[in-house]
């Protein structure tokens, strides 16, 4: 079971998502034709790991995206620095989120049955 986050780190995850966000997007601008967005950013207690959950839409291989984004982390670790102010400059561990495939995957097994239901009904 997963331990509630305190408020702190709730505030912390926040800044950094919003500021990631846009730094990713300055950074990757030329170099990646894919939608990029920040699903969720998670922190340790002591504030000094962020764990970034990425989604892809449209254009390249999502691990291939990653890859790119994972190149570029200690960069994209010194700019939010520079933007948050914190006194700990987080350490940044990104991760393909799959929720939205899973989301799909629900639907189209609902749609299914539902169409199962309509059928033998």
């Amino acid at each position: 079971m997963k331990k509630e986050e305190s408020r702190r780190q709730k505030q912390v995850a926040s800044l950094i998502k919003e500021n990631l966000g846009r730094l990713i997007l300055e950074t990757f601008r030329d170099s990646i034709n894919t939608l990029i967005t920040i699903s969720k950013v998670e922190m340790t207690k002591d504030l000094k790991i962020a764990y970034v959950y990425l989604s892809f839409f449209g254009g390249e291989d999502p691990d291939s995206v990653l890859k790119k984004i994972k190149e570029k982390s200690s960069h994209l670790r010194k700019m939010v620095a520079s933007v948050t102010k914190l006194k700990y400059n987080p350490q940044l561990i990104f991760f393909l989120d799959l929720s939205h495939e899973e989301d799909e995957k629900i639907d189209r097994l609902i749609e299914l049955i539902n169409k199962d239901e309509k059928k033998s009904g």
